[in-house]
């Protein structure tokens, strides 16, 4: 695939899933603001078109290039997204919150700094798991079901675009907490004192943020139109 300036970023990363760690370096939010051209969220960033466009071309295909998920259909994409990202973040969460209290624990007086990593990662911990139990308990399921009707269904909530409405403003929390992490951490940079344990906190961090940047883009940029555009369907007269 040839790459546009005028391709929004989420197409681009629905259709090249590798040059999504490019985006990220660059701070080009392909998930919550994934609606915006290339060129546009270049300008911006205060960045150079044709040096970004260099580094998106340049960068190496990998597995990921072709994912199936880029063409599931609404039912399987929630079932997607639950298997794989809520189920893998699940586990990181925890794990992360113990090892940024192991390693604020060790090095605070060097590093002070982890007094405030270690804060944001239980921030994130408080907002994502309730953020799951919502979507598995309440919107993935009435998003199967209406999946399944030929009609609109009646749900409590009105229209879907409601309970979506409020998920992607908690997207948007999750995003400014990634964004302080990784200032805080200097964009995950290990001193040179750090241990095995910080290196371990910093890059599963990295990794975290990697892992919810595509989530959310799943969610917001294909699985979220889909709910509504079938919804609207739907409940058109005839």
């Amino acid at each position: 695939m040839s790459i546009d300036a005028h391709t929004t970023l989420a197409d681009l990363v629905t259709r090249m899933p590798h040059v999504a760690p490019v985006l990220e370096r660059l701070g080009l939010d392909y998930c919550c603001c994934g609606q915006r051209p290339l060129a546009e969220a270049v300008a911006a960033a205060g960045l150079d078109l044709d040096q970004v466009l260099a580094e998106l071309t340049d960068a190496p295909p990998t597995q990921a290039d072709g994912a199936e998920w880029s063409t599931y259909g609404m039912v399987e994409l929630v079932d997607h997204l639950e298997a794989t990202h809520h189920r893998w973040l699940r586990g990181a969460l925890v794990r992360l919150d113990e090892l940024a209290a192991k390693v604020d624990g060790v090095h605070r007086d060097r590093h002070p700094e982890l007094r405030q990593v270690r804060r944001l990662v239980a921030e994130l911990r408080a907002e994502l798991e309730p953020h799951l139990m919502k979507e598995e308990r309440v919107l993935f399921p009435m998003i199967r079901q209406l999946a399944t009707v030929a009609q609109a269904p009646s749900f409590h909530c009105g229209s879907l675009r409601n309970p979506i409405g409020v998920m992607q403003f908690e997207h948007e929390q999750t995003g400014e907490l990634l964004a302080q992490v990784r200032a805080v951490t200097a964009g995950y940079t290990v001193p040179e004192d750090g241990c095995a344990s910080y290196r371990a906190l910093y890059d599963g961090l990295a990794e975290l943020e990697a892992d919810t940047h595509l989530h959310i883009h799943k969610e917001n940029n294909r699985l979220f139109p889909q709910v509504v555009a079938v919804e609207a369907r739907l409940a058109a007269p005839g």
